[in-house]
């Protein structure tokens, strides 16, 4: 198997300032980023090109975060989910950890918190697939 494949990251979040703080930060680590503020939108391209990793809000207009991520999961197990959400509450939390989230992040955050997080779901998703 290709070790030097790329992570591909969908971003999803209504702000459009936080799909453009992370994206060209990402992209710099060498990730593939596509960022999305519609999660209808979103969906329909997730479904189309399944990403490894998907960073999504979870209060958003149409789909919410919740049902994105039901949706994510359905189509492709093995994607691993992270939440950020300026909504943060134990029982949101739990909620997404119960529907398959890798890790939820409160807002605002800093870069290099998620950045952690992503580079940990990339080593378990690179082991998984036996890399």
């Amino acid at each position: 198997m290709n070790t030097n494949q790329p992570i591909r990251i969908l971003v999803l979040d209504d702000e459009p300032i936080v799909c453009k703080r992370l994206q060209p930060v990402l992209e710099k680590k060498g990730y593939v980023v596509e960022s999305f503020y519609e999660s209808e939108t979103a969906l329909k391209r997730f479904i189309e090109t399944p990403f490894d990793i998907v960073i999504t809000d979870l209060k958003m207009n149409g789909l919410n975060g919740m049902q994105f991520l039901t949706e994510v999961k359905q189509h492709s197990p093995a994607t691993e989910v992270i939440v950020i959400t300026g909504f943060a509450t134990m029982e949101t939390a739990k909620e997404s950890f119960r529907n398959g989230v890798f890790d939820f992040l409160a807002k605002p955050f800093k870069l290099g918190e998620i950045q952690e997080v992503i580079e940990k779901a990339e080593i378990k998703l690179r082991q998984n697939r036996g890399e």
